[in-house]
């Protein structure tokens, strides 16, 4: 058994164009998808808190300390 790992993934939006549930300089949380990356997209948990597929040119990704994960995570 190999051991989880419990990094959360977030990106900040820096755009969205036609996207009505993204808010640009918002940090969103980001679910593992390889054939998504693939394809240029990222799986994003959006205003909605739902995921979708969102362009990843939309975001920048960001590395943040585990208490800023912990609290974004209560807070979704």
């Amino acid at each position: 058994m190999t051991k989880e790992n419990t990094e959360q993934l977030f990106a900040l939006c820096i755009e969205n164009k036609e996207c009505e549930d993204l808010e640009k300089r918002k940090i969103y949380r980001i679910r593992p998808d390889d054939d998504a990356a693939k394809e240029g997209y990222l799986r994003i948990v959006d205003e909605s808190g739902e995921d979708y597929l969102y362009p990843e040119a939309y975001f920048i990704l960001v590395e943040l300390p585990r208490e800023a994960q912990d609290a974004l995570q209560v807070a979704s």
